[in-house]
């Protein structure tokens, strides 16, 4: 399968996510996917793992590049989110997938619950 394939698996059945990026492994819970400017991109909640900007603790929003992911595997256990929802407009120009149901928004944009990435 590949690595579109796999995340549409890991949102829809709303399953964690353990893959490469950046040089580091990061395990998280895929929430949105679809493209920004023309290249895939996925909107997830990332709870554990490496960072190059570091993860504050119990997690944080992430805005990631589909193409630069590598040895994607699906991992059981719990979903992880958040009470508030990173904006997907700003990770996705078009969405084609979407967890159901995606946490609200909020104005409030805090480290660990919705901030930018």
């Amino acid at each position: 399968m590949d690595a579109y394939s796999i995340l549409t698996e890991a949102i829809t059945t709303k399953q964690q996510v353990i893959a490469r990026y950046h040089d580091e492994e990061r395990l998280f819970s895929p929430h949105a996917l679809g493209t920004k400017r023309g290249v895939a991109h996925v909107l997830v909640y990332q709870y554990a793992g490496g960072s190059r900007t570091g993860l504050p603790p119990g997690g944080e929003w992430r805005c990631l590049n589909v193409e630069e992911l590598s040895g994607i595997r699906l991992e059981p256990g719990a979903w992880h989110t958040a009470e508030n929802v990173f904006n997907p407009q700003t990770c996705l120009d078009e969405v084609d997938v979407l967890a159901d149901p995606l946490p609200p928004r909020t104005t409030t944009r805090t480290r660990g619950t919705g901030s930018s990435i």
